[in-house]
């Protein structure tokens, strides 16, 4: 049984995916928060292969917008943030997030490693052993290169369970951590899970982050490659596509944003009824990050209903980046449900606005 979205996140569309707008300090104490009270959290961490991967890949995508919290890993993402007025405050690395939960805390976080090759879990899990800090290993496994049914025996479940871990660190690639994740889920009883392919390396010692003035400029990725020169190709690759979607999706959406500052937005009216099998909220004027609150309490009574849910767009003026993450989180919550979310008669201006985000997937039921 999937938990009900928190409709009070900060979070916007960013290239068609889900960003919260949070920093490093609030995320630690949000999974500081979901560990403490044994509180499912399923964490992303975007990065420029994120966004490009997840254009060709729905089922990648929708394992972001199924997650519990979804945070800018990548100074690129930052940038474009900035650009698209969105209030991302910093890049929250997932190793950054490691290290400060490393770092101490009022008790130690229960951790467990699982992916990597042969001998690296281990070695992290003995390093964490030696500092007696903020995280305990309390287990550790390399699963292989299989696939990801092989992955997810009842007994691997089972071990991964019986540890009693707060955190559970998956390491197997991001597409197939991922996909192991979503599998699993349901299953698992460790309260916080994330992929974090790079922190295995980096805690035991076996790859070395790069140093913090890099980190905070952006470079980053010339590290990586030189500790890893095969990320070159995939670096590359993102690069490119990720200069195409800045030429034909957000520099539109920047020229976009200026011309419609100069309008006045149109107000903003809601009407929701229940039609027996069927949720339906019509929605007037403009939908912004300004007038948010009546729409996540909306979406919020949408999502309880437990039904299909139409939203009939026909008298929507302009909508934002907000106003696409609320409906993403939506989208994701009747997916794992098994229910349908239809957005109807959605205007062609506003329709752009869509398709500038990278969201025009929202459109398809």
């Amino acid at each position: 049984m999937n938990t009900l979205p928190d409709f009070e996140r900060e979070v916007h569309c960013l290239l068609g995916l889900p960003i919260d707008a949070i920093d490093l300090a609030a995320a630690e104490r949000r999974i500081r928060a979901a560990a403490a009270g044994r509180l499912p959290c399923f964490m992303s961490t975007p990065n420029v292969n994120f966004l490009i991967e997840s254009r060709s890949d729905d089922a990648f995508r929708n394992a972001v917008l199924h997650s519990d919290l979804s945070v800018a890993d990548g100074m690129p993402l930052v940038w474009l943030a900035r650009l698209l007025g969105i209030p991302v405050r910093e890049r929250v690395a997932g190793a950054s997030l490691f290290e400060a939960l490393r770092g101490g805390g009022s008790a130690p976080l229960r951790v467990y490693f699982f992916g990597g090759p042969d001998g690296v879990a281990e070695a992290a899990g003995r390093r964490l052993a030696l500092e007696a800090k903020g995280l305990a290993c309390v287990g550790y496994e390399s699963p292989g290169f299989g696939p990801v049914e092989e992955m997810s025996s009842e007994q691997t479940i089972r071990r991964i369970n019986a540890s009693g871990a707060d955190l559970l660190v998956v390491a197997l690639g991001a597409r197939k951590g991922q996909a192991w994740i979503e599998r699993n889920r349901p299953r698992l009883t460790v309260p916080v899970i994330s992929h974090l392919g790079a922190v295995l390396n980096f805690a035991a010692g076996e790859v070395a982050r790069a140093p913090r003035w890099m980190q905070q400029a952006g470079l980053e990725w010339l590290w990586r490659i030189k500790e890893e020169p095969a990320l070159w190709r995939r670096y590359l690759h993102d690069a490119l596509a990720l200069a195409r979607l800045l030429l034909l999706r957000v520099l539109p959406y920047v020229w976009y944003l200026r011309w419609h500052r100069r309008s006045a937005p149109a107000e903003a009216r809601m009407e929701a009824r229940d039609e027996g099998s069927l949720y339906v909220i019509s929605l007037q004027g403009a939908w912004t990050r300004a007038n948010s609150a009546v729409l996540r309490w909306s979406l919020s009574q949408a999502a309880q209903a437990g039904k299909d849910v139409r939203l009939d767009m026909t008298a929507v003026s302009h909508i934002d980046s907000a106003f696409v993450g609320l409906v993403m989180l939506l989208r994701g919550y009747q997916q794992q449900q098994g229910r349908r979310l239809a957005i109807v008669s959605m205007p062609r201006k506003v329709q752009r606005v869509m398709e500038y985000c990278c969201a025009e997937f929202l459109c398809h039921a």
